[in-house]
């Protein structure tokens, strides 16, 4: 089957920090990275800026989404943005809060279109959003609620980081650490696998998921010596996993899971807090590592790393993240248009 030729939306993020330059290198890398075809939800004015800040010989065309495979070849195809940016890399701004989050916006309404066949982010910082009055926690938390305005039904979001070896999943994500067991449930374990595993099936063309399960706790709570979480929390939610009839083992001891005999049991690993999950998947892949949300109506990926915003504007941000995050998105987009097919 041909692939689709839809593009790809990126939005810019946080423009003070490393989102428009990792665009235009993304560009730049063009077919011998295998960038898929993609346009830029931006200023215009701020990417050029940009690109002459770092020195980057780069074609820019302002276009619409369904023109931008007519200029992809030959320039970085650019939608602008109704608001503008200001260019102040390295010194984030909540004056450019509301294009940031008009490129979010409309990123989701054209994939809802039809006009782009997956939104991928470039990053952003949360602080200047809420000095502009932005309510949500964070990114992921805003598309789930746009996904819900388009819609008319409730999203529950799933992170997933996903890389050449290891794909790990945080249950609880950007809470404190002290707050993780108060916030734990058997109930938030197994809503999380089963989009984990239904995604993983739908997207990823994984016919069986195998779901690893780690343990709150050290060594899993050493038969409860070290903590009752894994005995009263997590095994009732394995349990209740493999009654579904999904391939869901544990709780495992977190320090054991994770070397290569035990990667090559499992096809994702569901880790109970946030660093739990994101260690070990920096550490094996950082600069090729994904951000992935499951559980949304339309596909989107991100890279794996923040505004890096004490290098913005010095030419050194390298683009391998989101150039993986580009090419996991079409790759996405195609499988989920072929099972859709078929």
């Amino acid at each position: 089957m041909r692939k689709d030729d839809t593009p790809l939306a990126l939005t810019i993020g946080d423009p003070s920090g490393i989102g428009p330059e990792i665009a235009i290198a993304a560009w730049q890398a063009g077919d011998s990275a295998g960038v898929p075809l993609f346009y830029l939800i931006a200023d215009p004015a701020l990417v050029e800026a940009r690109a002459r800040e770092i020195g980057a010989n780069v074609a820019i065309v302002e276009t619409l989404p369904g023109q931008a495979a007519h200029h992809f070849a030959r320039a970085l195809p650019v939608v602008p943005l109704d608001a503008r940016h200001l260019d102040s890399p390295g010194e984030p701004n909540p004056a450019n809060a509301a294009g940031t989050i008009e490129a979010i916006d409309r990123a989701v309404a054209d994939c809802f279109a039809g006009r782009a066949a997956a939104v991928v982010t470039c990053p952003i910082a949360k602080k200047p959003l809420y000095d502009a009055g932005f309510r949500f926690p964070g990114h992921t938390e805003y598309l789930a609620h746009l996904a819900s305005r388009h819609t008319g039904a409730e999203v529950s979001p799933v992170m997933l980081l996903a890389g050449p070896e290891l794909r790990t999943v945080p249950v609880t994500i950007h809470i404190a650490l002290a707050d993780v067991p108060k916030v734990l449930t058997t109930e938030l374990i197994v809503t999380t696998a089963r989009i984990t595993a239904s995604d993983l099936r739908a997207r990823f063309g994984i016919a069986r998921p195998r779901l690893a399960i780690a343990g709150l706790n050290p060594h899993a709570g050493e038969g409860g010596s070290m903590g009752t979480e894994d005995i009263m929390i997590v095994r009732p939610a394995v349990e209740m996993l493999k009654a579904e009839g999904i391939d869901a083992f544990g709780p495992l001891p977190a320090d054991t899971m994770f070397y290569p005999r035990a990667r090559a049991g499992y096809d994702a690993a569901l880790c109970m807090y946030h660093d739990q999950a994101l260690i070990p998947a920096k550490t094996l892949a950082f600069d090729e590592a994904v951000n992935v949300t499951l559980g949304l109506p339309f596909i989107r990926t991100s890279p794996d790393h923040g505004t890096a915003f004490d290098i913005a504007g010095k030419g050194i941000a390298r683009a391998d993240s989101l150039i993986a995050a580009l090419r996991l998105a079409r790759r996405l987009a195609d499988s989920g248009r072929q099972a859709a097919a078929a």
